[in-house]
C-alpha cells in the first residue's frame, strides 16, 4: 500500500477524501460500476459516467456501488446544450455517408436511432440531492448556475476540465473545487467550452504548470497518464492529481468489445487523432476506416450528438471497428493488460517511487518495514 503522506501535494487526497490521487475517468459506455468499485477498493476515486443512461439507472449503479465498498464516488455529467433539429446539416451528413450505405446495400433513408447523450437536467440534479455523491464532475463546462448551486448544497465538491488556461480560470471563477487540466492528448471528448479551435490546443506537458499557476483551486493532470512516469511528472508539474483514461480500458471491468481491445494492444504513438465524425464533437480516438476515407475532422458531420444517428445503420450492418469510435489517447502503448484495482495501486506505487527518486528521498519499496 503506497504511503499517502508521501505525496508531495495533498489538498486533492484532502479536499475528496482519497487515499490515493489517482482519478478513473469517467468513460461513458466504457466505464462500469464494476471499474468505479476496483478503482475506490485501491483508494482511487472511482467514476461513473451518466451520459448515456437514464436517471433511474444512475441511482441503481450508485446503489450497487455502496453497497460494494465504502468510498468517494464521482458521478460525472455532460454539460452541451442540445441542438435545434437541423435537417439540411443532416441532409448532408447522409450525402457524405451515402457510399457506405451503396457498399453494405443499406436505402440511403434508413432510419437512425436519435442521439442518445443527455446532458444534466433537472432530473439528474434531483439524483444528486438524492444520493449524494462525494463528487461531481462535468464535461463542456458547468450547468445553469442555479443547478450547479444545488449541486454544492448537495455536499458535492465539484469538478470539470479545461483545455485552456483561460477555461481554468473561467471554472475556478464559476465554482469548480478543482480543476481536471486536459491536454491535447487525452483520448475521449475534448472539454472544450470557451473554444473549439483544435489547433491551438495546448498538450498536458504545457498546460499543466501554466494552468496550476493561473488558479489557486488543485489541479489534476489528465492526457497521456498510463504509468507511474506520467503520475509522476504530473506532480512534479504542479498537479495535486492525475486523471487516467485509456490504461483502464485495457482492464476486464471496461466494457468495450473485442475488436476495441485487439486495436488498443496494438496502439502506436502515432495511432490515433481527434476527430468530430462520431458523435459531432472533437474526440481523440485510434485511427479507422471512417476517419482515414472521410476525416478525421470534417464540416459536413453535423452538431453533437447529432453525427452519431447516421452511423447507427452502418454499426449495425457491419459490427466492427470500420464505423465504430475506439476512444483512447495517444499514451495508448503504455498501456498494460491488468485489473482495474492493481493498476490504480500500480499508478501510485510506481509514481511515489518515480517522484521519491527525484527529490533523492528514499522510494516507498527502500523504506523499512515497506
Amino acid at each position: 500500500m503506497s504511503d499517502p503522506t508521501a505525496w508531495p501535494d495533498r489538498r486533492l487526497l484532502d479536499l475528496l477524501g482519497l487515499e490515493l490521487p489517482i482519478l478513473q475517468a469517467p468513460m461513458a459506455g466504457s466505464s462500469t460500476v464494476e471499474m468505479a468499485i476496483a478503482v475506490a477498493r485501491a483508494g482511487g476515486l472511482g467514476a461513473l459516467p451518466c451520459a448515456l443512461i437514464s436517471a433511474e439507472t444512475a441511482r441503481d449503479q450508485v446503489a450497487r456501488f455502496r453497497e460494494a465498498v465504502r468510498a468517494p464516488l464521482n458521478l460525472n455529467f455532460f454539460c452541451h446544450t442540445p441542438p435545434e433539429p437541423d435537417a439540411d446539416a443532416q441532409g448532408r451528413w447522409r450525402a457524405r455517408l451515402a457510399p457506405y450505405y451503396a457498399e453494405l446495400g443499406l436505402d440511403a433513408d434508413t432510419p437512425a436511432p436519435a442521439a442518445s447523450r443527455a446532458p444534466f437536467d433537472e432530473d439528474f440534479c434531483r439524483v444528486v440531492e438524492d444520493l449524494r455523491p462525494e463528487v461531481v464532475s462535468f464535461h463542456f463546462g458547468l450547468p445553469a448556475q442555479a443547478l450547479l448551486a444545488r449541486v454544492k448544497a448537495a455536499g458535492a465538491q465539484v469538478l470539470s476540465s479545461a483545455t485552456t488556461v483561460a477555461e481554468a480560470r473561467w471554472l475556478a471563477d464559476h465554482g469548480c473545487d478543482a480543476v481536471i487540466a486536459m491536454g491535447f492528448e487525452a483520448g475521449g471528448h475534448r472539454g472544450s467550452f470557451l473554444t473549439q479551435d483544435m489547433a491551438a490546443q495546448p498538450g498536458t506537458f504545457a498546460l499543466v504548470p501554466q494552468i496550476a499557476e493561473a488558479v489557486e483551486i488543485p489541479v489534476i493532470a489528465a492526457g497521456g497518464v498510463a504509468d507511474g512516469r506520467g503520475v509522476a511528472a504530473a506532480f512534479a508539474l504542479g498537479a495535486s492529481g492525475v486523471q487516467v483514461g485509456t490504461a483502464y480500458l485495457r482492464t476486464p471491468e471496461a466494457a468495450i468489445p473485442d475488436f476495441h481491445r485487439l486495436a488498443l494492444a496494438q496502439a502506436r504513438d502515432d495511432g490515433t487523432a481527434v476527430t468530430n465524425l462520431f458523435t459531432g464533437r472533437p474526440a481523440r480516438g485510434l485511427y479507422n476506416r471512417l476517419m482515414r476515407e472521410v476525416g478525421p475532422l470534417s464540416s459536413d458531420a453535423p452538431p453533437f450528438p447529432t453525427a452519431a444517428g447516421a452511423l447507427g445503420p452502418l454499426r449495425a450492418a457491419r459490427p466492427g471497428p470500420d464505423f465504430t469510435n475506439l476512444w483512447a489517447g495517444q499514451a495508448a502503448a503504455l498501456a498494460v493488460e491488468t485489473d482495474a484495482e492493481s493498476l490504480t495501486r500500480r499508478l501510485a506505487a510506481d509514481g511515489l517511487a518515480r517522484l521519491a527518486g527525484l527529490s533523492g528521498r528514499p522510494g516507498p519499496a527502500s523504506r523499512p518495514g515497506a
